[in-house]
Parts: structure tokens; C-alpha cells; sequence
């Protein structure tokens, strides 16, 4: 399988394509590319029995789809945990490095870093780390971009990308941060925050928050 088509695998698995139909627009803004790359490749992946396309309604993961998905994200999150809580990376550097790991890890290899890791549930960047066996928790999939004005939201995990993580942490923003939500900016414009105690406002552009999930 291509690394296109992982990644694509990975999206959907973050967006919540094991629990619920997500769109072209979700994996493009994702992914960063064009729409209309995104149905060209999700029509192969549904060839291959990866994905299931229900036109107007969204793009799910089969349950082959769903197994292999879990196995690349468990490869690479317990990678960028490794990089990060034990070779002090920056938090925002590792995806590239876990990228190149996840490919040349065996089933073996990723137990005995699970383990030497004291098993851990999330990767730094706030994502759950499948089990063995494909197995992880329900995790809320609502997007920072659809708070509601007002609200007070807890920041639970980004999207592994290293433009965006490099953005959010310029931005000083990290998951388990309490934030309120100030205003949307109109015509896809920024969603401006500030986290409680700090008067200062903080501009999260639309893609980015497209890319947070809350709860």
C-alpha cells in the first residue's frame, strides 16, 4: 500500500470513520489538498474494500479498513510518545520522524515499546493509541470550529500534521487547554479564543480549527 493511501486510511481514522461517515471536505481540509483529489483516491480505496462511499452522505472505514488503520496509528503514536517523553522532541517535530518509524515497525517491536512505554493511552498531541488487538475509546470527534460563541470547550487532541502542530504551538495552545470561544469571523475567518484568566485574544484560523477536536 502507497503512503498516500495510509494517510488518507489515518484521516478518516481521525475523523471518526470507525464510528460515523465523515466528508471530502473533513480529509481535505485534513490533509491539505484539493477536494477533488480526495474522490479520486476514495474511490480507489473503496476498490479495495478499505472504505465504504455513500454519495451525499460520507465515507466510512470497512472493517479491513478500520484494523489496518489502527495498526499505523498505533506504530506511529507510540513512536511520537517515545520521541517526545523520552528523547525530550519538540512537540510539534515528531510526526515527520514517526511517519518514517510506523513503516519499519513489527507487531513485536510495537509491543515491546507499548511496554516499555507503561502502555500509554494518548500520543502528546492528544490522540488515543489503539491496543494490539485494534481496540481504543470513544473519543469526542466535534471540531473547535463548531463551538458555539460563548462557549467554554476543552481542547482534546489536534490532528497529526507538522504545519499545524507547529502553528498551535506558536500559538502556545496545547490538548487539555481550557479555552472560551469569543466570535467566529465571518466568510471562513478566524475562530478567536482566549483561555479563561487571560484577557488576551488569540486568532485560530479556520483550517486550523477544523483540525481541533474538543469536548
Amino acid at each position: 500500500m502507497t503512503p498516500m493511501k495510509e494517510d488518507y486510511l489515518k484521516i478518516i481514522f481521525e475523523l471518526g470513520g470507525s464510528h460515523k461517515k465523515v466528508s471530502n471536505k473533513e480529509i481535505s481540509l485534513g490533509l491539505g489538498i484539493a477536494a477533488g483529489s480526495v474522490t479520486e483516491m476514495i474511490s480507489k480505496l473503496a476498490d479495495e474494500g478499505l472504505v465504504v462511499h455513500e454519495p451525499y452522505a460520507g465515507i466510512s472505514l470497512t472493517a479491513k479498513g478500520q484494523k489496518y488503520a489502527a495498526e499505523l496509528v498505533r506504530k506511529h503514536r507510540l513512536w511520537e510518545t517515545f520521541l517526545v517523553n523520552k528523547l525530550n522532541y519538540n512537540f510539534a517535530d515528531v510526526h515527520s520522524e514517526a511517519e518514517v518509524l510506523e513503516h519499519q515497525t513489527s507487531d513485536r517491536l510495537a509491543t515491546a515499546l507499548d511496554e516499555f512505554l507503561s502502555h500509554p493511552d494518548h500520543c502528546p498531541h492528544g490522540g488515543v493509541i489503539p491496543s494490539a488487538k485494534g481496540k481504543f475509546p470513544d473519543v469526542s470527534h466535534r471540531l473547535l470550529a463548531d463551538a458555539n460563541d460563548g462557549e467554554t470547550v476543552e481542547l482534546e487532541r489536534f490532528l497529526d500534521n507538522h504545519e499545524l502542530l507547529t502553528y498551535l504551538e506558536e500559538l502556545k495552545l496545547r490538548p487539555d487547554d481550557q479555552v472560551k470561544v469569543i466570535r467566529h469571523e465571518p466568510f471562513e475567518g478566524p475562530i478567536v479564543i482566549e483561555k479563561p484568566g487571560d484577557q488576551h485574544e488569540v486568532n485560530v484560523s479556520y483550517k486550523a480549527a477544523h483540525n481541533i477536536f474538543i469536548k
